[in-house]
This record gives C-alpha cells, structure tokens and sequence, in this order.
C-alpha cells in the first residue's frame, strides 16, 4: 500500500476491506467478515458499510482483509521530551506505531506543565493527554531526584491551578508510591494525593513499587476509578502471587472498581506473574507501555510487541484489542462511545496478526517467544493516515550508565 502522510484536507478517506474488531457496535459486514468506512474531509465518519463504492477524489486505503480497531491508546507513557531525563518524543512511540493517543503518566508537575503543553501537547499529530504529577517537579531527573522528597515537594494550591487551567488535558493525578521515591514517607503522598483527587474530581494513577508503601495499603486507599500501573511487578514484597492476602485484596478492588493497568516499564512486568494471574482470570483493564528512553533497547520496545506479550500470556485477541484502546479512554474519561457512528471523528488502527518467533524480554530480563504478533500498517485519525510499523530495537542499551535504570 502506498504511504499516507498529511493528505490534503481537499477529499475524503475510503477505507475499504477491513475486519471489524472492539467497536461498540458494527454495522453489517460483508460475506467475507469485512467493511467499508468512508471519512470525509472534515474528518469524521460518514458510512460504515458491507460495501461502499468508490467516488471521484476520494483517497483510497485497501485493507485487503486485514483488522481494524478503535485507535490504539497507551495510557502510561513518558514524552515530556527535554522536559525530563527519560522521556522521548511523542511521533517514536505514537501513530508510528500503529498508537493514535498517548497519555503521558506524570513526567510533568504543576511547575512544569505549562511548558509540556506549549512544547510537545499542542506540537504533536497524536492526541495527547496527561496525569499530572503530585510532585511539583515532575521527572526532570526521574530516580537521580526525587520528585517527593517531602511536603516542600507538593504545592496544593498551584496544583489546583494548574488543573483549573488545563482541564482539557489533565486527565488524573500520578504519584509514585516506591521507597526509592518516597523513603520515609510511606502511605501519606497516597492518601494527600487521593484527597486532592476528591476535590478536583479526578482518578489518580499511582505507581506501585519497592515499599514502603506496601502494594496493601495504596490498594486500600484508592477508590473507583483509580488505576494501579505495574499491576504485574515481580518486585519482591510488591508481588500478588507471592502473597495470597494481597492477591486476594487485587482481586476485591477490581470488584470495586480500581483499574489493574500493566504499565510494562524497565522494572515492572513479570511473565510469571502476569500468567499466574491470567490463568487465574485476573486480567488487566488496561495494556501500556511505560515507555522511555531507558527501556526501549531492552524491555519494552513499542505499544504493539507489548499488547503481542499479554496475548502470548492467555489473553484473547479481542481482550488485548479492548485493553489498549477502548479500555483505556473510559479510564481517562474520554471514551470512544460508537466510532462507526456517522458524525464521529475518526479515530483507527488497521493492523494485521502476525505468526512469529521473535524473542522478548519481560522487566527481569527472562525471555519469551512470541508466536503471534501485532503489526500495525496505518493509524488514522481524522482524515489523515499514517503509515504504521512495530519498532526495531537495538541490541544493547546505549546510554545512562550510571543513571540507576531499572524504573
């Protein structure tokens, strides 16, 4: 297929012979399983069809049989480029990848957000939405500074500002509940920034970690619509199979409403974990990265080699389908509803399901091939398409070290 980059705004988009999968509801299919979906120049969906027929001045996309779902969304990433240590540029993991939203998990504070607004949010083709950080430096030098070294760290009232002033953007409040972050502090920037969330109506996003806090105690202080990222650590005192109370106490605050998010990360994802828990039906709401410049040559390398991990691991297509893209808006309050719907902006990702033998790593290092992978072909969001591919990491990691990074 040929590449669509930046299109003109002059005529629509005809995709044609796609195979529906994780919309709210699908129109009729084709005998063959596939639809047709026409966008127009403004951007939004005009038919969703068995079959439409192609007209005068309307760019074409043959999906040739292939999947299309909601655009893929990665809730925990870090792109404050220049603005922190370890994030990277939104265009290296976003609709590159096949990924059409990105949600940025903290990398920015109160005293710095303004500048990942003007600098990287408002720049980047991808939507972008944000979890502000409970610290008021953010992770200008992530795990060489902490971002909560004490109450001096915390500004409540410019908190409160910056959320008033970005509300279309922030989307939740972050903190990381880690003794490497935190050290005596334990449970109290959990609890200062669950009261925060009260008052601005927003769920947090808390990191769990090496305690203290223990992984217990946060879990016993979120509510719903909170979200757990490194669900699946295999960190030693922060693991649920190595605990049956805990495992236990994951499993009632999920009945409760607390969203179990993978946040893969350098140090925080564990195959056997996360497959005692599959096979147990513990799965996770939502599938992300925690993607940086860290982890990129080693554990965690794109979007789609991580959604390939948790369908290795048990999960079934269309659940690793909901988990990074339908899932992941709800949790941020911007859900998709019906994208089929005439009227909708249009917002895919068409991908293909791959055989393969590529060889991955989980955060210990311990490797696993894969048998199937997700291979995106294009992003689309409003009228225009990007071409889309899996990241080719390198073989070693290049930089930081002496930068502790295992995160």
């Amino acid at each position: 297929m040929n590449t669509i980059n930046h299109p003109t705004q002059s005529s629509g988009l005809l995709i044609k012979s796609v195979k529906p999968i994780g919309f709210v509801q699908t129109p009729m299919v084709s005998p063959a399983g596939t639809l047709d979906i026409l966008i127009g120049a403004d951007g939004q969906v005009k038919q969703a069809a068995a079959e439409i027929a192609a007209a005068p001045g309307l760019r074409e996309i043959n999906g040739q049989g292939r999947w299309i779902s909601p655009g893929w969304t990665d809730l925990h990433t870090h792109i404050w480029y220049g603005g922190t240590d370890i994030s990277i540029k939104p265009e290296t993991c976003g609709l590159a990848r096949g990924v059409t939203t990105l949600v940025d998990a903290g990398s920015a504070g109160e005293a710095t957000f303004h500048g990942m607004r003007e600098l990287i949010i408002e720049k980047a083709n991808e939507d972008i939405f944000a979890f502000l950080n409970l610290g008021s430096i953010g992770l200008v030098a992530c795990n060489r500074v902490s971002e909560l070294t004490d109450l001096s760290s915390v500004n409540i009232d410019r908190i409160v500002a910056t959320v008033e002033a970005n509300r279309d953007l922030i989307v939740g409040l972050k903190v990381r509940a880690s003794g490497t972050i935190t050290r005596g502090w334990d449970i109290a920037p959990v609890k200062l920034a669950k009261k925060l969330g009260k008052v601005l109506k927003l769920p947090l996003m808390v990191h769990v970690g090496e305690p203290l806090p223990l992984y217990d105690d946060v879990l016993r202080t979120l509510g719903e619509g909170d979200i757990i990222t490194h669900c699946f650590n295999g960190k030693v005192g922060g693991s649920i199979m190595e605990d049956e109370d805990l495992y236990q106490l994951v499993e009632e605050s999920r009945d409760r409403g607390i969203i179990l998010d993978v946040g893969h990360g350098g140090a925080s994802f564990s195959f056997d974990v996360a497959k005692a828990a599959l096979s147990n039906r513990l799965l996770p709401h939502t599938i992300s990265t925690d993607i940086h410049n860290r982890s990129m040559s080693r554990s965690v390398w794109d979007m789609p080699t991580t959604m390939s991990k948790l369908l290795s691991l048990g999960m079934s297509h269309e659940e690793v389908i909901v988990a990074s893209s339908v899932t992941p808006r709800k949790a941020i309050n911007r859900p998709y509803n019906d994208l089929l719907k005439p009227g909708v902006r249009a917002n895919f990702t068409l991908y293909e399901l791959n055989d393969s033998d590529l060889v991955v790593q989980d955060s210990k290092g311990i490797p696993s091939a894969l048998t199937q992978v997700f291979d995106p072909v294009f992003a689309v969001l409003g009228s225009n398409a990007w071409d889309a591919q899996r990241y080719q990491p390198e073989t070693a990691h290049q930089g930081c070290p002496n930068c502790g990074c295992a995160r």
